[in-house]
């Protein structure tokens, strides 16, 4: 032994009982802590009951059927500004190409990953066949742009398709 170093301190039952309180405290802890942020982070289901969405399976077939038969052509396109308001466009044409009008037309801004961050977008119709409506504060990023489109209070044009707002 050196002149300079120290005597080591023998382990004892108390200091092994410390180490394994302080290793399991430090796991247990680190476990909590990251179970109560996937909780609180979790955007939810996208249907509470798999069974009662599809009871309305059968109605949706029918509806898309219906909305094919009709040949309409109808045209969105979103504008994210440097502010994040989106402003989103739909221009409705029938088969033939006339405009279709007096449609009520709602539109909803999905992000696939968080359904909390999802906004309504309320569409007017400011020409013929043309809505218009916008969204503040829309994230840049992947959003599903869902389009529905009412008449005499039955929804008969349904859309959704994936944008990319920069």
């Amino acid at each position: 032994m050196s002149r300079h170093s120290k005597p080591s301190k023998p382990l004892t039952g108390r200091m092994v009982l410390l180490m394994l309180i302080a290793f399991f405290g430090t796991v247990i802890g680190v476990n909590v802590t990251m179970m109560r942020l996937a909780i609180s982070t979790l955007p939810g289901t996208e249907v509470d009951s798999a069974y009662s969405a599809s009871l309305g399976y059968e109605k949706e077939i029918a509806a898309a059927r219906a909305q094919a038969a009709r040949g309409w052509k109808v045209d969105a396109h979103i504008e994210r500004g440097q502010d994040g308001v989106a402003v989103v466009r739909v221009a409705a044409h029938d088969r033939s190409g006339k405009p279709v009008t007096g449609l009520a037309f709602q539109g909803r801004l999905e992000r696939p990953a968080d359904k909390r961050a999802d906004q309504a977008v309320e569409l007017d119709e400011v020409g013929t066949g043309v809505y218009r409506g916008s969204a503040g504060q829309i994230a840049p990023g992947q959003w599903d742009l869902v389009l529905e489109g009412d008449a005499r209070g039955e929804r008969i044009f349904l859309s959704k398709n994936r944008v990319l707002l920069n």
